[in-house]
Order: C-alpha cells, then structure tokens, then sequence
C-alpha cells in the first residue's frame, strides 16, 4: 500500500503567545478528534531542561542544536492532558516551569537550533490528522495547514491564569513579575529575527480573554469539523 503523502493529511496549527492555552486547547482538541498530538514548545523546553541540567550555556548554539537533533520525544494527548514523554521518562511537570519557558524562548531564537528541529517536527505529521501546536506552526513548519488559529488573550489574562496554574500546583510565584516576564517574552518572541511569533497567513484569530476551555474546545472542534468534513479519527 502506498504511503499517504505528507499533504495529504489533515492538519489544525495553533499557534500563540505564552500562557494562551495553547498545549492545554491542542491536547483536548487531539483527544477529541482521536488526532496525533505535536507539543513543538516542549521540544524547546526539552532542549532547555537538557542543556540545564549539563551545565551547557543557553546561548551556546552548537552544543544545544545537537541535543535538539537527537531528543526522544513523544506526545500523548489520549489524556486530554498533553503528557510529554522523553524516553521512558514522563516529563511533563518537569518542563513545565517558569524558568523552563524562559530558558526555551532564549534557546527557540537559536537558528541552528530551529533548524534541527524542524524535519523533526514534520515527522509527527501521520494519519488520520495532526493538531500542532505552538509559535511557528503555521509559519514555518505547517504553512499549507488546512486549519490555522493564532491563539491570544490579554496578557493580564494570561497572567492570570498561569498564576492559578502554578497556585494549584503548590507554587509561589508572584502575578505582577508573571505579567511581567510574559510581556518580556511576547516581545522577545516577536522580535527575533528567525521565526517571529505572528498569525499564519489566513489564519483565524481567537482572543479567548474572559473565554471556558470547553467554550474554546467546543468552537475550534466545530471549525475542524467544517475544514476536514471527510477526516475520520484515529482508530486505536
């Protein structure tokens, strides 16, 4: 039986800014759809957490594009939760951060990085359909996607729900320093010269301030419903 050519498979991207719900949203919406799921922002973080952990320099691009080129990654989005698995290892709090994402917006502004990442990335494009997520999906990696969102909130919004985020996990972090990095990180991301972080040529626009995860769910499940009337689900 032939392989199914890489275009031919259905993909929804969504792409955003820092705290907008991205991996939460594309990990429900994958579940719902029985879709593969692409965390590309973890694979920043993987990278950052690796690097981190030898004592290798963030700015130090060479060192850090081989690690990008040989991470064991692997998403499971059957939880609706969005688990990363590094190896054998479930990863998934161990990334999530606050100095994780920081590290990984210094490391994601590292050309020779993104360029070890992005075959990688495509790879994960398999039948019946993938939901992507991140800040170049529509861009860079997906720019023929059938589906594109750019995901956005007010950054006090975003603040605001990555401060609970972090409450509910037992973690004392301040609101206004949140608020404050993530402006930082919204500029760093839009400014870099490779990449910058803006919507996908034709992409939907969805400002989900004051929005319910299910009210996001349920609008952008309809969406792909209406773009991929023929995509069937996974079959596990």
């Amino acid at each position: 039986m032939a392989d199914t050519p890489a275009n031919a498979v259905p993909v929804v991207t969504i792409d955003g800014p820092g705290g907008a719900g991205k991996g939460t949203i594309a990990g429900l919406l994958a579940e719902r759809l029985g879709w593969h799921l692409l965390d590309s922002g973890a694979l920043y973080r993987l990278v950052a957490l690796d690097a981190t952990s030898r004592a290798i320099p963030l700015e130090a691009e060479a060192e850090l594009a081989r690690i990008a080129a040989s991470l064991d990654v692997r998403f499971d989005a059957r939880s609706g939760e969005g688990l990363v698995w590094l190896g054998n290892r479930d990863v998934t709090q161990a990334i999530r951060t606050e100095a994780c994402g920081q590290g990984a917006s210094v490391v994601a502004a590292l050309p020779a990085v993104r360029t070890a990442l992005v075959q990688r990335q495509r790879d994960f494009r398999q039948l019946p359909g993938l939901v992507a997520d991140g800040r170049d999906m529509a861009t860079v990696i997906f720019p023929d996607a059938g589906l594109k969102v750019f995901l956005t909130a007010s950054v006090e919004e975003r603040a605001r729900r990555r401060h609970k985020q972090l409450k509910d996990k037992g973690i004392d972090v301040s609101l206004a320093a949140l608020s404050r990095d993530m402006a930082e990180r919204d500029r760093r991301d839009s400014e870099r010269s490779v990449a910058p972080l803006r919507p996908g040529q034709g992409a939907r626009i969805l400002d989900t301030t004051g929005m319910t995860i299910p009210e996001v769910v349920d609008l952008m499940s309809r969406w792909a419903s209406e773009t991929f009337p023929d995509a069937s689900p996974r079959r596990a």
